[in-house]
């Protein structure tokens, strides 16, 4: 029962995910983080059964910093991006697939950009995407209330909407949520308190 939701400002991509680990009717933990810093500007937030997100995420965070350490510079987020889906892809054609939804998030360059990949690697850039039981009730309101070239106040009002409205509707009750800001400073957690 995971749910995260990202969206692409001016200069800047907006994230939000959930903190409760979850299996069936028991709630194990309520504050964990599903967000996993990549690089300095680059974040990914995982959805899916626990042991397969935190084996993911964690080679994924790994290699590339192997493959910063071996280069010597930190590769772009379309490459980045482009890695984690070969290695997704990868693994789906072996025994050892990742039952593992993403959203990752990167600001270079080429400004901010946000791509939503599924567990079978299929791979889009995006403005705006949410995953998870909770993306029901929250498409509608990014399709009503998203504008390409948002401020940051403009989509942090957004993004409380989508948090509210899950509250609301979900039938589960999603403890808090963890919220990150990808921009050309970095990658920083921040207080929307919705």
């Amino acid at each position: 029962m995971d749910f995260s939701v990202a969206i692409v400002g001016e200069g800047f991509v907006l994230l939000a995910a959930d903190s409760a680990q979850a299996r069936s009717i028991v709630v194990m933990k309520q504050n964990m983080d599903k967000m996993v810093q990549l690089s300095s500007k680059l974040v990914m937030t995982a959805s899916g059964p626990a042991g397969d997100t935190a084996a993911f995420s964690e080679l994924m965070q790994k290699n590339l910093k192997l493959q910063a350490l071996r280069n010597g510079y930190e590769t772009s987020t379309w490459s980045s991006v482009n890695y984690i889906r070969h290695q997704l892809a990868h693994a789906l054609r072996s025994r050892g697939a990742y039952q593992v939804n993403l959203l990752i998030a990167g600001c270079d360059a080429l400004g901010p950009q946000l791509y939503y990949m599924d567990y079978l690697a299929s791979m889009n850039k995006v403005q705006f995407a949410a995953q998870g039981y909770g993306s029901f009730f929250t498409y509608s309101i990014l399709d009503r209330w998203y504008r390409p070239g948002m401020a940051l106040p403009d989509a942090v009002e957004v993004l409380r909407k989508c948090l509210a409205e899950v509250r609301l509707r979900f039938i589960a009750n999603f403890p808090s949520f963890v919220v990150r800001i990808v921009d050309a400073d970095g990658v920083r957690e921040i207080n929307i308190d919705a």
